[in-house]
């Protein structure tokens, strides 16, 4: 099949120049036009086939480097980035709700769902007596068909009585909190570490035994401020990122 043309770019169009080409490049690498790994064209070529300036170029080239989609060597040229999911500044959401704002489809796969007993270190965190009964739901999460992370999530049986009845394959846990039981997440907490992938971790996420990965755990509270939701999840360090923004505070006089 034949690569869709390119869009020269407008100068009459109020969309300003570099975001005309920004978003056509976007689509081709989300839309599997330009696969992983692939060579994007040199700037000038770029410059020919959108009619616009290298500076143009070198603006948009930017912004998907900083979105995580292409990587840029130097003497080499630009890429398309192997899938990387990159968790900047952003609200309080769904796994697959955040896979969705990237233009990937999520998935989930159900290891394991059930009740079992509170630890103390866990009914301290979910403000429950230690031993009341959990639902722990495990699954692997998946970006476009490839497992990005495992999670475990950890909920009061009594406040979400069936929920281990529920089938949660493919679905968005927080959509069906919502549509159940009316429960609504307000914020969260999340703590992130570095890890080892290894054993039934590393086969389930097709990764090498000792891969480097993300440890995150997150506690997270409904509107009237109480938690409702632990989880655990161990994410590939190859396919998911964390991009923070920082600003100088100002100086005391």
């Amino acid at each position: 099949m034949a690569e869709p043309r390119y869009r020269a770019a407008s100068k009459s169009s109020p969309v300003p120049m570099h975001f005309q080409v920004e978003r056509d490049m976007r689509e081709r690498i989300l839309n599997g036009t330009w696969k992983p790994g692939q060579q994007l064209p040199g700037e000038m070529e770029l410059c020919n086939l959108y009619g616009v300036s290298r500076t143009t170029v070198r603006q948009a080239l930017a912004v998907l480097v900083d979105e995580g989609l292409i990587v840029r060597e130097r003497g080499r040229g630009s890429f398309v980035r192997d899938l990387t999911i990159t968790a900047g500044a952003r609200g309080l959401t769904s796994f697959s709700d955040e896979m969705a704002a990237r233009g990937m489809h999520a998935g989930a796969r159900i290891l394991s769902i059930g009740l079992e007993p509170s630890t103390p270190e866990m009914a301290q965190r979910l403000r429950l007596a230690a031993g009341e009964a959990l639902v722990v739901v495990r699954r692997v999460r998946y970006a476009n068909d490839t497992p990005i992370g495992i999670q475990t999530a950890y909920l009061p049986a009594a406040r979400f009585p069936e929920l281990e009845r529920a089938d949660l394959n493919d679905r968005s846990l927080y959509q069906y909190l919502e549509e159940r039981y009316g429960v609504v997440p307000a914020e969260a907490v999340e703590i992130f570490s570095m890890t080892s992938i290894s054993g039934q971790q590393a086969q389930l996420l097709q990764v090498g035994e000792g891969t480097c990965g993300f440890h995150v755990e997150r506690l997270t509270f409904d509107e009237a401020k109480q938690p409702f939701e632990f989880v655990v999840s161990i994410l590939r360090g190859d396919r998911y990122r964390v991009q923070l923004f920082l600003r100088a505070s100002r100086r005391q006089r």
